[in-house]
This record gives structure tokens, C-alpha cells and sequence, in this order.
């Protein structure tokens, strides 16, 4: 990431909150460094997915789900999991009727605009 941390969330979430969905810090890791997850509620059909920081095979930005359910609880299972051994991590949460997650880089299994 080329921005800190704490600057791309913000940017995420005035980005969401532009477009009509509600977007929220659940946790806020290492301002600087932190990785993030966003968990994307899907209001109309009552279910969720988590997007998680990676890089491709040639070092880009990808993001991918670590978590094939879109059942809430074992995504949030997935997230205590992950806080247990990830001091700086963020959460954030975006709730929207389409369920967007308004990722600006590239994600795993979706088309890109390019």
C-alpha cells in the first residue's frame, strides 16, 4: 500500500459512504502498516463476505476472500481467529443493499474495469 493504513481506510469509507452504504472501523490496528479485512454486509440478503489483503504472483495489490462462507458467524469466528495473532489488524465494516465492498484494487475471482 502505497498510502498509510489509517489514510486508505478513511479514504474506503468516505468512498462508501459517497455511494450510500455505511461503512465503520470495528478495529483499528497499526495506523502505518496494519493489514486490513473488510467484511462486506450485504443488507437485502442478509448475508456478508470477507476481503483480505494480498499481493498476486507478481507483487500487485490482489484482494481475496479467506472465507468461503457468507454465513456472519463463521466469518466472525474467522476474525477472532485472526486477532488473536494479528496485533495491528483493522476491520472494517461496510453495510450496503447490494453488498459492494468498494475495494479500489483488484479482486480475486471478480472482472476488472481495465
Amino acid at each position: 500500500m502505497l498510502l498509510s493504513t489509517d489514510v486508505w481506510v478513511s479514504a474506503l469509507i468516505r468512498h462508501a459512504e459517497l455511494e450510500g452504504a455505511f461503512a465503520t472501523v470495528v478495529r483499528k490496528g497499526d495506523a502505518r502498516a496494519g493489514d486490513v479485512i473488510i467484511k462486506a454486509y450485504n443488507t437485502s440478503e442478509r448475508t456478508a463476505r470477507l476481503y483480505s489483503q494480498s499481493v498476486d504472483m507478481n507483487g500487485q495489490p490482489l484482494w481475496i476472500q479467506p472465507v468461503t462462507s457468507e454465513m456472519e458467524s463463521e466469518l466472525d469466528a474467522y476474525l477472532e481467529r485472526r486477532r488473536g495473532y494479528d496485533p495491528d489488524l483493522w476491520v472494517v465494516e461496510i453495510e450496503d443493499r447490494h453488498g459492494r465492498h468498494f475495494i479500489p484494487d483488484k479482486v480475486e475471482g471478480e472482472k476488472s474495469d481495465s
